[in-house]
């Protein structure tokens, strides 16, 4: 995947997970609530990687 690739999905991750963990706050739901905080750090970490890729893509292309 692309970096920016890596950041999309991980901002819809970001955005899903977010969702899902506040239901599952107002629901009192605490399986869902899990569940949508690991998905906010899965996007989280995604859109790190795509931000790596960048870093490392600006760095070589200087060469």
């Amino acid at each position: 995947m692309g970096s920016t690739t890596d950041k999309i999905k991980g901002a819809a991750n970001e955005a899903a997970g977010a969702v899902k963990q506040t239901v599952g706050k107002a629901s009192g739901n605490p399986s869902l609530e899990i569940e949508g905080a690991g998905q906010k750090l899965k996007g989280e970490a995604q859109g790190a990687v795509g931000g790596a890729k960048e870093a490392v893509k600006k760095i070589i292309d200087k060469d």
